[in-house]
């Protein structure tokens, strides 16, 4: 085992050097600007997940409407929440969460959908989750070692997200064919 990086004299004096960076310090090891930008991203992503399960939750009918919207408005809660952990790291990484709704479906890496059928607002949610799960895997790969706090914090979100891709999966093989 290699030993402890740094004498306690050196870590302090460290600290009070750029104090306005808040916690990138040195040994801070991604690139500040672009993991800001792909948290952007990730937070328009839920936004629209959000907007997405919202207008399911509401627009469902049927008479397996009751259940299924149950499950879209669960969802849509865990979503802000992942919205908000999103936005809270982008300020402390000392940027700035765009929430502009003039970019945000260009931004986001899953899609809005207006579907109308029970079947298709679960598929498309289930598509929607597909996406985040595999964008954000990508994303706690490249992050590595490089920024441990936001990985666990995509890895805290991916977590989630699978379960919802199962919860819909599980969803539409209790629904009735045809």
């Amino acid at each position: 085992m290699a030993e402890f990086l740094t004498d306690i004299k050196t870590l302090r004096e460290r600290a009070r050097q750029e104090i306005d960076k808040g916690p990138i310090t040195e040994a801070y090891g991604a690139d500040v600007t672009r993991v800001i930008q792909v948290c952007n991203e990730a937070l328009a992503t839920e936004i629209v997940c959000t907007l997405r399960y919202k207008r399911h939750y509401y627009t469902a009918t049927g008479i397996h409407a009751e259940a299924v919207a149950g499950e879209f408005l669960q969802h849509a809660a865990e979503e802000q929440q992942h919205a908000d952990m999103l936005a809270e790291r982008i300020v402390q990484l000392g940027g700035d969460p765009d929430f502009s709704p003039d970019t945000l479906t260009t931004r986001a890496h899953a899609e809005y959908d207006a579907s109308l059928d029970l079947v298709e607002m679960i598929k498309e949610d289930l598509v929607a989750e597909r996406i985040a799960i595999a964008s954000y895997t990508e994303i706690v790969q490249w992050l590595g070692d490089g920024d441990p706090t936001t990985k666990r914090v995509f890895e805290r979100i991916l977590a989630q997200e699978e379960e919802h891709a199962d919860d819909l999966r599980g969803l539409l093989e209790r629904l009735p064919k045809g």
